[in-house]
């Protein structure tokens, strides 16, 4: 064998290997169901399953374009406080943790804030991505909820958020856990102004953001087959001793037990919201015009 076949013409095999295997790679995926699926079939069904159904995780700007109109929004600037104020370090710094999420996401943190139209009514939409730390909710996302928050307010515009986290950020300690208690202030005000706010939960909503926020929407709508709950399913199994149904803590469970309005797939979100906002803002312009009517009523009876 001389050194053309030896060398080579395994060389050139092997270029050639790697090519067709990184293009296969770019052309399909795969989903929990074990199908191998076409990658442009999942992105034109909104990374839907389109054999289960099973709903995937999306970026924040791929979350903006499948809900709002036209695909059209625009980013709103939100704080940005110091970074790791505790040098915190495990197995990793968390300033080389934060440095390596912001270039997988392309994102300063877990959240982005958006303004747009959703059934031509205009409104703020906040979202979670995953991908950065597990979507975990750290002083810089409490920021960006509660600059969200303010926007509406000031905007008098409905908001919506997606949820989709496993918590609080436990590398800033008791600051990612004062998030919870900023959060439903914000939540509050939003109330007191008759603003209304709509949470969608996506999987997986879990940890502290169940128990702040994400509960607190005056309607509350999951996707289908969202994993929502505070505790792993497998702590909670270990703490009652019993075994639990195979579909506690889906979506669908915690509707049936009552901390859920409606579970809906995400192609309808846009039509959905839009239909529940339609209501709830004619509901609060009746609410504003009756308050406005015994306001003049008391002052005519006091001139008298």
């Amino acid at each position: 064998m001389n050194w053309i076949s030896k060398f080579i013409k395994p060389k050139i095999k092997s270029l050639f290997e790697k090519r067709s295997s990184k293009t296969e790679e770019n052309l399909w995926t795969t989903c929990g169901c074990k199908n191998l699926i076409y990658k442009e079939d999942m992105d034109a069904n909104q990374k839907v399953c389109p054999k289960c159904g099973a709903h995937h995780k999306l970026t924040c700007k791929e979350r903006f374009e499948t809900f709002f109109d036209k695909k059209e929004f625009e980013l709103i600037e939100t704080p940005l406080p110091l970074d790791d104020p505790l040098n915190f370090e495990d197995k990793k710094k968390y300033s080389d943790r934060l440095k390596a999420a912001r270039k997988l996401t392309g994102q300063d943190d877990a959240i982005l804030i958006a303004k747009g139209k959703v059934q031509n009514i205009e409104m703020v939409v906040g979202a979670q991505d995953f991908r950065f730390i597990g979507g975990s909710f750290g002083a810089a996302s409490g920021e960006a909820f509660i600059a969200g928050a303010q926007y509406a307010i000031e905007n008098k515009i409905p908001y919506i958020f997606f949820s989709c986290s496993g918590g609080q950020r436990m590398m800033e300690s008791s600051i990612a856990l004062m998030q919870m208690s900023r959060t439903a202030l914000a939540v509050n005000e939003l109330k007191k102004k008759n603003i209304p706010f709509i949470v969608v939960i996506t999987n997986p909503t879990t940890g502290g953001v169940t128990a702040s926020w994400a509960m607190l929407g005056d309607i509350i709508l999951a996707e289908k087959g969202s994993v929502c709950g505070f505790a792993g399913k497998r702590v909670i199994q270990d703490t009652v001793r019993e075994t639990l149904p195979d579909e506690f803590q889906t979506a669908e469970y915690v509707r049936d037990h009552g901390f859920i309005d409606l579970v809906i797939e995400r192609r309808y979100l846009n039509s959905t919201v839009g239909t529940l906002l339609n209501v709830l803002l004619k509901k609060t312009e009746a609410q504003a015009k009756q308050d406005s009517n015994v306001t003049v009523d008391k002052s005519l009876q006091a001139a008298s």
